[in-house]
């Protein structure tokens, strides 16, 4: 994958209060990247951890008649018991109020302080208590609102410590724009260039212990406590053993991904790197900012009581279902739409119906037509099917590594239910209970074990996103439940016939929805239908390929009153197209035509007639109208959007 190790963190989380579906969709991506990496025979080293210095903890301590350190303590469970709930595989877990972070982030402070990096000033400005950050008046909204948690922010004029963070402005810029895998997805890293734009401060990083005693103290100024931010940013190389093992934390530093959401983004490009500039370490490769989990159109949020319990869903459902949903469900970068009626119907269709449904029919015919015993293939029974099945199954395993590679986890697992939904097919097409009446031992031998291989390489390419039930695939078709390497599963062929399936019963029970229940989903359907148009952004839309596309030949097809069969060029490439505008166009209305087509839809076959591509057409009750290019002459082949 064109580097020696893979080191993956996802930000601390503040002990604070009990952890959200937020915080779990972070863990969960890193350890499905972790997992995958491991498959792929990469060194992997996976960070997590609790952040537990800060006004919010001091505040929570008091709220529950606690020590800071009791409500650390007490909170820090509820995110290691998630973890484990969650079969999460973090290599470390670290506690900022540990010795080993505290110490290496006292020896930081007074390093950059004896360099002349740090300085003492006296400080006006507006602060944020939830936020834990200094706002100028011309940042707030309506000169009194945290621009981010939009709630009231207190002036507050003090001496404190800074960190020389402005000096470094221009060097960062430079950084960003020559490194253009440093900031992810592409708009965040225009979002933070566009803050750059404005002169940058330096940065406030003490707060004195009169006003927050819960910190790490400053090594040259006991008055003082670290700011929260500066303390945390710091775990992603104590973790590693900055500090106090060189030869660890050269093995893993830089990190290939620091996983954050997108309201952490400024930290994280900017106080981060020029933090690691003035201590003179390397910039990890990839900060990756994801969006939000939204209810309808709304952040999911504590304060607004709206926020889903990660335990619940997964207690409900399944751990391996709410972790595919969360997998499969987000664009990494966009916002996604958390409700039960989607969960549902994404549980029921691609868990229950698809895959659930192709090992059950599966193992049954094997145990009733095979002896409970996986039969070796015929090469003279062999069909087109075959040859199509593996290609797609083998297609899916291809597709996933670039899916891995490029943060597009929803593509490649939509790959996956494809190869799940030709399997199907397969079954369909080939009809083994027919086979079987029909003593056609060749041909069914050959069927059943086609089928179950496809199962061999499904489960293993999904083992990281749901590594329980993928298990429980492999045991149903007699495989050990772990061993699996990438080079077994691009390869076809590698189950052994002669082992025996177990039925393990339904992998994914079907959700029955109660009417009640279906009343209450089809009146918000229309709500859900807006929120999720509302999160509709570019890569989503990019996904669809729009082409122009000049009509060359149309003809009638026969017997079919509302089909025009069109030959069109499409940048030089002919192609036939089959579509339903008969009752609206003569064919020689449209030759000559400079159309709009969806380039990239998979033929299909209309009439018998393949048809490769959509044409793009607006219709107003009984008026059908071509979507074309305005004005004139315009080239075939250019991309719309």
């Amino acid at each position: 994958m064109g580097q020696d190790t893979f080191y993956v963190t996802t930000p601390i989380y503040y002990v604070n209060d009990k952890p959200h579906i937020g915080h779990a969709y972070t863990t969960i991506l890193a350890d499905v990247l972790s997992r995958y990496h491991r498959l792929l025979g990469d060194p992997t080293f996976f960070l997590t951890g609790t952040d537990e210095h800060g006004q919010k903890v001091q505040k929570a301590a008091v709220a529950n008649k606690m020590t800071p350190q009791e409500q650390c303590d007490t909170t820090v469970t509820r995110f290691q018991e998630l973890w484990k709930k969650l079969e999460i595989t973090h290599d470390d877990f670290i506690r900022t109020t540990e010795d080993r972070h505290k110490n290496v982030v006292r020896t930081i402070l007074q390093d950059l302080y004896d360099r002349g990096e740090v300085y003492k000033a006296e400080y006006s400005g507006h602060y944020c208590t939830p936020c834990e950050r200094f706002f100028s008046k011309k940042d707030l909204v309506d000169e009194k609102l945290c621009p981010d948690c939009k709630r009231p922010t207190d002036e507050i004029i003090e001496s404190n410590y800074f960190f020389k963070m402005g000096k470094y402005q221009s060097w960062l810029i430079d950084h960003i724009q020559s490194h253009p895998e440093f900031i992810q997805p592409d708009f965040r890293r225009n979002e933070t260039l566009g803050f750059l734009r404005k002169p940058l401060e330096d940065l406030c990083i003490s707060r004195p212990k009169k006003r927050l005693a819960w910190g790490i103290e400053l090594p040259f100024d006991k008055e003082y406590v670290c700011y929260v931010w500066f303390d945390a940013l710091i775990n992603y190389i104590t973790g590693i053993g900055y500090g106090q093992d060189a030869a660890k934390f050269a093995k893993w530093w830089p990190a290939s991904y620091h996983l954050i959401g997108k309201d952490i983004l400024t930290t994280h490009t900017v106080y981060w790197p020029t933090m690691l500039k003035a201590m003179g370490i390397e910039q990890p490769k990839t900060i990756y900012a994801h969006g939000w989990w939204l209810i309808g159109s709304d952040k999911m949020s504590k304060s607004t009581g709206n926020a889903v319990n990660p335990i619940d869903v997964a207690e409900k459902y399944g751990v391996d279902a709410f972790r595919y949903f969360l997998m499969s469900e987000m664009s990494l970068g966009n916002d996604a739409s958390f409700s039960e009626e989607i969960f549902i119907t994404r549980y029921n269709s691609n868990l229950a119906n698809d895959l659930g449904n192709l090992l059950s029919r599966v193992v049954k015919m094997i145990a009733k037509e095979a002896g409970g015993i996986i039969p070796a293939p015929v090469e003279s029974a062999q069909t087109e099917y075959e040859k199509e099945l593996r290609e797609t199954v083998l297609s899916a395993v291809f597709e996933m590594e670039p899916a891995i590679t490029g943060m597009k986890l929803d593509r490649g697992l939509e790959q996956i239910m494809n190869a799940i939904r030709a399997a199907n097919r397969y079954m369909e097409q080939t009809a083994p209970w027919k086979l079987a009446k029909e003593k056609n031992t060749d041909r069914l031998s050959t069927v059943l074990y086609t089928a179950a291989e496809s199962l061999r390489i499904i489960s293993g390419l999904l083992y990281p996103v749901m590594p329980g039930k993928m298990c429980e695939i492999r045991k149903a078709i007699g495989l050990p439940e772990t061993g699996m390497e990438i080079f077994e599963l691009k390869t076809w062929g590698k189950l052994s016939p002669g082992l025996k399936v177990s039925d393990i019963g339904s992998l994914f029970p079907r959700i029955e929805v109660s009417k009640d229940d279906a009343s209450k989903s089809a009146k918000s359907a229309e709500t859900v239908a807006v929120a999720a148009e509302d999160i509709i952004v570019i890569d989503d839309f990019s996904r669809i390929k729009l082409k122009t596309a000049k009509v060359l030949e149309a003809e009638k097809v026969e017997g079919a009153d509302k089909l025009l069969r069109l030959q069109i060029d499409v940048g030089g490439q002919k192609r036939q197209l089959v579509a339903g505008i008969a009752l609206f166009y003569k064919p020689e209305e449209v030759v000559g035509r400079t159309i709009i087509i969806v380039a990239n839809l998979k033929p299909a076959k209309i009439r018998g007639i393949e048809s490769c591509g959509m044409l793009l057409a607006a219709k107003d009750g009984k008026t059908l109208k071509l979507i074309t290019v305005d004005g004139g002459e315009f080239p075939s082949g250019a991309s719309v959007g």
